[in-house]
């Protein structure tokens, strides 16, 4: 089946999907918990032969292509997750009257409802994982999903999804409810198919999503490079600072929310800075145990996403520097602010433009299943229908459902009837 051909299906099936029960959704994600522990040790055998393909790969790279028992079981506590959340479709958003009927007849009433937005193609990088959340928050909210994940996972995603895709249709899902894009050269296909794919989400660098944004028709949402930063203020509680900002370094250096620069104010950078060059360079627990390379900055190329341990650090003048420099040169992803004063915090988060921003915590808290979603497909740092982690609300659009009994607009231009809205 070709690209084109798997877009059609999909589409052809989203119709199914969305028209299907909350439980139903419900009973196939159970099936699939059941299925991807079942046949753990074939996907652990799979994984294995991607890891050994890729010894050339960076350590944290490799880390992330890693699909072991401790991400197998943070999976399925997320699908358990979903499974335990309410039905987002079919959700209605208001009820207003329009108008009241006459005496015989009901009233004019229009609700606003949650539904699926239909057929989604996800493109992400090469981590297992992120296709068993991406498939299953799909999944929960009755989108079809075709998904292309990164070469170097091939043999990972290709046995996740096989298992999946069995275990949903056993389950009554339609065949299409999922599908899944090997051939690279596939993408080229698939962006021209603007009339069964309802949305791309790309998960790469910006060069990518710019790729994919100036090759298609299809609306994008997505994020490209996270380049998070942290900025510690004058008034920052130094015990405090230092595990944070290792932390949001450390703890997972290959995620999207990993902080990639350090701006310190000038008067507290002589108190700061030794006490983090010390832990910085210790392989103890702070820093995930690892030495922490931190890089004075020397222009604009040392703003960057380095997804290893590295850290380009910068002094500044004041908060106003600050925030300025975040605003031209991040990723509008998630960017903290370690500070006692509220007044100097709530600048800062009123002012910095990115999804997420935060006080005096680390940056490694913005992902969908910390924020209770359940999982997420991407992070979005665009402004429209999703910003921030994607669950299911950011999966969803709505419709408009009228309800009549014969009634015509006539009647409301020529004075007979009133409009009288009233939200019910």
């Amino acid at each position: 089946m070709t690209p084109r051909e798997a877009a059609a299906k999909a589409k052809e099936d989203s119709f199914v999907l969305a028209a299907l029960s909350g439980e139903a959704r419900n009973a196939a994600l159970e099936a699939i918990a059941a299925a991807l522990q079942e046949h753990k040790t074939s996907l652990f055998a799979a994984n294995a032969q991607d890891l050994a393909e890729g010894t050339d790969l960076p350590g944290p790279i490799l880390g992330r292509l890693k699909f072991d028992e401790h991400k197998l079981n943070s999976c399925l506590a997320g699908i358990r997750d979903l499974i335990g959340m309410d039905d987002p479709v079919g959700r209605t958003v208001f009820r207003r009257q329009l108008a009241k009927g006459p005496q015989t007849d009901g009233d004019l009433v229009l609700e606003k409802v949650t539904c699926p937005i239909g057929v989604i193609g996800v493109i992400f990088e090469s981590r297992p994982d992120a296709l068993v959340q991406i498939l299953a928050l799909c999944l929960k909210s009755g989108n079809a999903v075709l998904l292309k994940g990164g070469s170097e996972a091939k043999h990972t995603n290709r046995a996740l999804f096989d298992v999946i895709h069995a275990a949903g249709t056993a389950a009554g899902l339609p065949s299409s409810f999922a599908g899944l894009v090997e051939d690279r050269a596939a993408i080229t296909e698939l962006l021209a198919c603007d009339e069964s794919i309802d949305l791309i989400i790309p998960r790469g660098s910006n060069a990518f999503v710019r790729y994919i944004m100036d090759n298609s028709r299809i609306p994008v949402m997505g994020h490209a490079d996270g380049i998070c930063h942290i900025y510690v203020d004058k008034s920052a509680d130094l015990e405090k600072a230092v595990p944070v900002i290792l932390d949001a370094k450390t703890q997972y250096v290959a995620a999207c929310n990993a902080a990639e620069t350090l701006l310190v104010y000038k008067d507290i950078a002589p108190q700061l800075m030794p006490l983090l060059e010390q832990a910085a360079a210790e392989e103890n627990s702070m820093n995930n145990g690892h030495p922490v390379e931190l890089i004075e900055a020397a222009g604009e190329e040392d703003y960057k996403e380095y997804l290893d341990y590295k850290l380009t650090t910068k002094i500044v003048d004041s908060l106003d520097e600050a925030i300025a420099h975040i605003n031209r040169y991040g990723s509008h992803h998630t960017d903290a602010i370690l500070t006692e004063d509220p007044a100097a915090a709530e600048a800062f988060m009123n002012r910095v433009d990115s999804a997420g921003v935060y006080h005096n915590c680390s940056t490694r808290f913005s992902d969908g299943y910390r924020y209770g979603f359940g999982a997420e497909v991407g992070i979005s740092t665009g402004k429209l229908h999703a910003r921030g982690p994607v669950g299911l609300d950011g999966l969803l659009t709505y419709k408009y459902k009228l309800y009549g009994h014969g009634d015509i607009v006539g009647a409301f231009t020529d004075g007979s009837r009133t409009f009288d809205f009233q939200d019910l």
